[in-house]
């Protein structure tokens, strides 16, 4: 019944070994597998082939998105009626067990458009990077307002609302699944285990681009779909500005004047990290306090060019971080 109901797309890029580590535990799990290659430099087209993967090679000379690759593969399934789609990124592996949990969990609710569940990071030991990875995606099981790059999705009802917003650079999981509850669907989390997740983030600068690019999504997300009663990204939009523009320019403007007032200010960061820490003793403690204050200025930096190119009418450009 599974493999008959369900297909999935990969969408990668130059991703080695992880590709052929996440096309191999598909095999067996679903009917078809498409793979959506953003120009790679590597044998990623080989090896997809080679382990029985339909490649779609996306048009490079047009501005790339992850939302263009993954609404490439969602064409190959245009005529299927298949009823499912897992949509998974190429540097992540399905567990075993999650495909026939999902689709069950799908069937037994069919207001439910979209499920997902526990992606982890398969090397949290490696850097305090892939550990905040790791502490990000232990989100609340239960209804959810959004989805990452892996879940289980129906087709029909992804099809009804459009697919992915193609020009989109980054956050066009959430969005979509914005306009799939204006619809009428259900999102939902899961306890199961889901995929493993290869960030290979072991660079600051990797990390800083992480949250720059996160901070344009909240920009760009709330600047789209702001201003309706689901209020989209804006308060994590405002919390990004306010952290990373708002305060140090206060805190600034009051030391030029030599104002007392200007440390005072400024304590507010330490003591917005010993918040943090005391509030998440057992998810990060100091150190995910410490980098969740330092990651709004990151953000705040991508939501700044995030506005200024959209006054000056310039496209923004992918923000990558491997």
């Amino acid at each position: 019944m599974t493999l008959r109901r369900c297909h999935a797309v990969v969408i990668g890029r130059n991703e080695g070994a992880r590709l052929v580590a996440c096309l191999t535990a598909l095999r067996g799990q679903v009917a078809r597998i498409i793979y959506v290659d953003s120009g790679s430099r590597d044998d990623s087209v080989v090896q997809a082939r080679a382990l029985g993967a339909e490649v779609v090679a996306l048009d490079m000379t047009r501005p790339f998105t992850a939302a263009r690759a993954r609404n490439a593969g969602l064409a190959m399934l245009a005529q299927d009626d298949a009823g499912f789609v897992q949509m998974i990124d190429g540097d992540c592996v399905l567990r075993d067990g999650w495909i026939e949990a999902a689709t069950a969990f799908l069937v037994a609710h069919p207001d439910v458009a979209v499920v997902c569940g526990r992606r982890r990071e398969r090397h949290p030991e490696a850097s305090i990077y892939n550990r905040l990875c790791d502490l990000e995606w232990d989100t609340a099981t239960g209804e959810a307002t959004a989805c990452g790059g892996d879940a289980l999705m129906r087709l029909d009802a992804v099809r009804a609302v459009g697919g992915y917003r193609d020009d989109l650079i980054a956050g066009e999981e959430p969005e979509l699944c914005l306009r799939l509850r204006r619809a009428g669907w259900r999102i939902w989390r899961m306890g199961a285990e889901m995929t493993l997740h290869d960030a290979q983030m072991t660079r600051f600068a990797q990390w800083w681009r992480r949250s720059r690019r996160a901070g344009h999504a909240f920009a760009e997300g709330a600047f789209l779909h702001g201003k309706a009663a689901e209020r989209h990204w804006v308060a994590e939009a405002r919390r990004s500005l306010f952290w990373g523009v708002g305060l140090p320019l206060g805190i600034a403007g009051l030391a030029v004047a030599l104002s007392p007032w200007a440390l005072l200010l400024l304590s507010i960061y330490p003591a917005q990290i010993m918040r943090l820490a005391r509030r998440s003793r057992q998810a990060g403690g100091w150190p995910a306090a410490a980098f969740t204050v330092l990651g709004k200025f990151a953000e705040a930096d991508g939501a700044l060019r995030y506005h200024l190119g959209r006054m000056l009418r310039r496209r923004s450009g992918l923000i990558e971080y491997k």
